[in-house]
């Protein structure tokens, strides 16, 4: 009876092992989730790369206050009349004030070593120094806003932190949706954003 019952423990144990999502172990990319009323994009960020910048972007992740944002901009190359240095992006996670950390010290891609290349997720700002919740993801390659280029007067270019690994096709659609000049009419809702867990399962 008692072999029999110990039998039956370790099988539960064993399904529970695989059936539990798993956080990424240590020195791996977490992943997160960021679900709109469009679809799902799913994105890696880059700790060892941007810590200050992945920092600040988790922070706001897993107090959830993304939850019910937008995605309220899009930029292309037909709404940018008085821009001499032009972009493709779409800009989202804007908060009230209120609901904002502090700003955080910027981390420009000189110093990290991340390009805005197609699918880069970076930090909107203004002046350096002043990013807080607003991210935006770049559609194609962006080299104007790496260090030292165009797109900002500074100089200092933006801080890339991670990258869409599945979902550009959300982020494109979302580029596409109508707008008045750059701004979404209507925006896209963000319903969710969260840490990606990661199955035992799919590891093997």
């Amino acid at each position: 009876m008692k072999l029999s019952m110990t039998k039956a423990a370790l099988s539960l144990v064993a399904v529970l092992i695989i059936a539990v999502p798993l956080a990424p172990a240590a020195g791996e990319d977490p992943e997160v989730v960021i679900l709109t009323e469009l679809g799902e994009i799913r994105l890696t960020v880059f700790p060892s790369r941007a810590p200050i910048t992945v920092a600040n972007f988790l922070r706001y992740v897993d107090a959830g206050l993304y939850d019910g944002s937008t995605f309220h901009r899009t930029v292309r190359l037909d709404n940018q009349p008085n821009d001499a240095v032009r972009i493709e992006v779409i800009q989202g996670g804007a908060l009230e004030e209120a609901k904002c950390f502090t700003a955080i010290e910027h981390e420009p891609t000189a110093v990290t070593g991340l390009r805005h290349e197609h699918g880069a997720v970076s930090m909107a700002r203004s002046a350096p120094g002043s990013a807080t919740s607003s991210f935006f993801i770049c559609i194609g390659d962006q080299p104007e806003l790496d260090y030292g280029g165009r797109r900002n007067p500074d100089g200092q270019g933006f801080a890339a932190f991670g990258k869409v690994v599945s979902g550009m096709e959300v982020v494109e659609m979302i580029h596409r949706s109508p707008a008045r000049g750059q701004r979404l009419e209507p925006p896209v809702r963000i319903i969710s954003v969260r840490r990606a867990a990661i199955n035992q399962e799919a590891k093997r």
